[in-house]
C-alpha cells in the first residue's frame, strides 16, 4: 500500500473536515499547508503536526514531495489554483463547486487529460454507501416522476451580512452564493442518477452584493420533473425524496445522505442505508487515492463530463436569476 503525500491549500472548517476523513485512510500523509496568511498557516499547520507552511503557490508547487493537493479555496479561485496545480503535475482533488463556470471546469478537465493526471471534484455524497444503494434501488420503484431535494440552511455569517458586514460567503467577486455554495448538492446528485434535464428554469431571492441567498431550479426529463430547494438566508427541515410509480425513496439530509428508505404503495417501509463513519469526507479521499493508484485521470462516478454538466446547468440557472460573476467575463 502506497503513501499519497498531500498538500492543502485552504484553512476553512472544510480543510478540518476532510483531514478529519482523511484520517481513516492510512495512504494519505499530510505534507505541507498552504496560506496566504503565514500566521493563519502555522497555526493550522501545528494543530495536524505539519511542518511545511507556505506562502507562496510557486513554492509549494515545486516541492516534489507533494503528491497531490486539495484545493479548498473561495469558489473563484479553484481554477487558478487548481490550473497551476496541474501545470505543476500534482494531482488535484478541487471542492465543490469546482468552477466559477463551465468554461472554467472544461479547462481544468481538459489540462488534467493532458498532463495524464488525477483530477477530481470532491463531492462527497455520491460516493457514500448509501447514494450507491439509492443508484440500485432506482429501478425497482417503477417509473420516476418527481425528484425533489431540499438543502436549506440559515448561514452563520448571515447576521453579520445583515448587519453590513460582508463575509465571503456573500460576496460576487469571490463566486459564491446558495446555489454554488450549498444547491450544487442537489444538482449533483440530479445529474448523476438521471443525466443531463431536457430544460432548466430557475428563480431566486438576489442580495445587493450580487449574489442569490436563496432559489429554486426545476428541471424537466422525459416524463418527470426536478426540483431542487437551496437557502442561505433560511432553515429547512424537508427530506429529499425521489418519487416512482411503485414507491418512492427518502433521503434524510441531501448534503450528507446517511439514511435512505423505500416507502412502498402499500406502506411498508425498507431501510436502505449503509453505515458510514461520521467522517465523511472519507469515501471521496479514499476514492480519490484510489485513482491515483490505477493511473486513472477522472473518476467513474465523478466523471469530468459530470461535473461539467453540474456547472452549465447552475450557469443556465445564474443567468436566469441575474446572477453573474467577474470571473464569468472571460
Amino acid at each position: 500500500m502506497g503513501k499519497v503525500r498531500f498538500a492543502t491549500i485552504g484553512t476553512s472548517f472544510i480543510t478540518e473536515w476532510f483531514l478529519a476523513g482523511a484520517a481513516h485512510d492510512e495512504r494519505f500523509v499530510y505534507e505541507a499547508v498552504y496560506s496566504r496568511d503565514e500566521e493563519r498557516g502555522r497555526a493550522f499547520a501545528s494543530r495536524y503536526g505539519v511542518k511545511k507552511v507556505y506562502t507562496s503557490l510557486d513554492e509549494l508547487l515545486s516541492d516534489e514531495a507533494i503528491d497531490a493537493v486539495y484545493v479548498a479555496s473561495p469558489n473563484a479561485l479553484h481554477y487558478e489554483h487548481t490550473m497551476a496545480c496541474l501545470a505543476a503535475g500534482k494531482h488535484v482533488l478541487c471542492e465543490k463547486a469546482f468552477a466559477s463556470n463551465a468554461r472554467q471546469a472544461e479547462e481544468m478537465c481538459s489540462l488534467s487529460r493532458e498532463k495524464g493526471l488525477s483530477l477530481m471534484e470532491a463531492m462527497k455524497t455520491t460516493h457514500s454507501g448509501t447514494f450507491k444503494r439509492v443508484m440500485e434501488a432506482l429501478p425497482r420503484i417503477g417509473t420516476i416522476r418527481r425528484y425533489f431535494a431540499c438543502y436549506c440552511q440559515y448561514s452563520s455569517r448571515y447576521d453579520r451580512f445583515k448587519s453590513g458586514i460582508i463575509l465571503n460567503a456573500f460576496r460576487s467577486e469571490l463566486s459564491n452564493g446558495s446555489l454554488m455554495d450549498i444547491g450544487v448538492y442537489g444538482v449533483y446528485p440530479m445529474v448523476t442518477l438521471f443525466g443531463v434535464p431536457r430544460m432548466v428554469e430557475a428563480s431566486c431571492y438576489k442580495l445587493h452584493t450580487g449574489v442569490d441567498g436563496q432559489g429554486t431550479v426545476r428541471c424537466e426529463y422525459d416524463g418527470f420533473d426536478a426540483v431542487i430547494l437551496h437557502s442561505k438566508v433560511a432553515d429547512g427541515s424537508l427530506p429529499s425524496e425521489i418519487q416512482g410509480e411503485k414507491g418512492r425513496i427518502i433521503i434524510d439530509r441531501i448534503n450528507t445522505i446517511d439514511t435512505a428508505r423505500i416507502v412502498w404503495r402499500d406502506g411498508s417501509v425498507e431501510d436502505i442505508s449503509v453505515p458510514h463513519p461520521a467522517d465523511d469526507m472519507c469515501s471521496e479521499l479514499t476514492a480519490f487515492i484510489d485513482m491515483i493508484e490505477r493511473g486513472d485521470v477522472e473518476h467513474d462516478i465523478n466523471t469530468h463530463s459530470r461535473t461539467i454538466e453540474v456547472m452549465r446547468i447552475m450557469d443556465t440557472a445564474r443567468e436566469q436569476c441575474g446572477v453573474r460573476y467577474p470571473s464569468d467575463v472571460k
